[in-house]
C-alpha cells in the first residue's frame, strides 16, 4: 500500500468534537480505603464490560536526561503489593530516563466506560529472577524480539532487523533463548493514585489517594 500525504498543512478545527460522560459516578462513600482493591475492581470491570482493545496498556511518562518529559505506550504485566510492573529494554530510552529519574507516570484510559487512573510513583528494577521468570513464558518470537532490538537506536532500514532475526533463530535452534542482560522488569510503587470518572456536564468524579505513612488519604478534588 502506497500512502501518498498533501505537502499543504491544513488547519483542523476539533471544536465541536464533544460527548457527554453518562456511564458511571465515583463517590467517598463507595471507595475503598486501599487504592490497589479500587485498580483491581475498575480493570475487571473494564476487562468484562468494556470494549478496551487492550486494557492493560497504559502511557509511561518519564523525564529525560537532558530536559523535557516523555511518553510511549506500554503493557502492565502484572499489579503487585508494592505496585504496577511492566517490563522493557534497560538500555532504551525510557530506561535511560528512569535510570536519571525514577519517578514516572502512569495513565490509563478507559474510554469505554468513561474512567481514567494516573499513578505517579517511583520506579525500581524487579529482580533477575522475577524477570527471568516472565521472560521465559513469552513467545518465542518475543523473547527473539529483545534480543534483535537495540531499542531507540538508529538503524539503516528495517532488513537490518530482518537479517538479525534470522541469525538469532539459527544460533538458537531447538536452544531455550536466555533473557538479555539489558531486558527487564520494573516495579512502579505508588504515591499518589486519582481516578477519574466521567460524568454529565463535565462535573467528572475524582479521587486522589496519597500515600501517608502506612495509609492513605482519600480527596476529593474538584473537576
Amino acid at each position: 500500500m502506497i500512502l501518498y500525504f498533501h505537502s499543504k498543512i491544513e488547519t483542523m478545527d476539533l471544536s465541536d468534537f464533544r460527548k457527554q460522560y453518562t456511564k458511571g459516578q465515583l463517590l467517598e462513600s463507595e471507595a475503598p480505603s486501599n487504592p490497589f482493591e479500587l485498580f483491581g475492581y475498575w480493570f475487571d470491570e473494564v476487562e468484562l464490560n468494556g470494549k478496551e482493545q487492550e486494557t492493560n496498556a497504559m502511557t509511561l511518562s518519564t523525564h529525560q536526561p537532558g530536559g523535557g518529559i516523555t511518553s510511549r505506550v506500554v503493557l502492565l504485566k502484572e499489579v503487585r503489593d508494592d505496585g504496577f510492573v511492566f517490563y522493557t529494554n534497560y538500555n532504551s530510552t525510557k530506561g535511560q530516563s528512569i535510570a536519571h529519574n525514577n519517578r514516572v507516570c502512569l495513565s490509563f484510559f478507559w474510554q469505554s466506560m468513561e474512567r481514567q487512573v494516573i499513578i505517579q510513583g517511583m520506579t525500581t528494577k524487579l529482580s533477575t529472577k522475577d524477570s527471568d521468570i516472565y521472560f521465559n513464558s513469552r513467545p518465542r518470537g518475543s523473547q527473539l524480539g529483545a534480543h534483535v532490538s537495540d531499542q531507540s537506536i538508529k538503524i539503516e532500514d528495517r532488513t537490518t532487523l530482518e537479517s538479525k532475526l534470522a541469525a538469532l533463530e539459527t544460533q538458537y535452534q531447538g536452544r531455550p533463548i536466555p533473557r538479555p542482560t539489558h531486558w527487564g522488569g520494573y516495579v512502579v510503587t505508588p504515591y499518589t493514585i486519582e481516578f477519574w470518572q466521567g460524568r454529565a456536564n463535565r462535573l467528572h468524579d475524582r479521587l486522589t489517594y496519597k500515600r501517608e505513612s502506612s495509609s492513605w488519604i482519600i480527596t476529593r478534588l474538584s473537576p
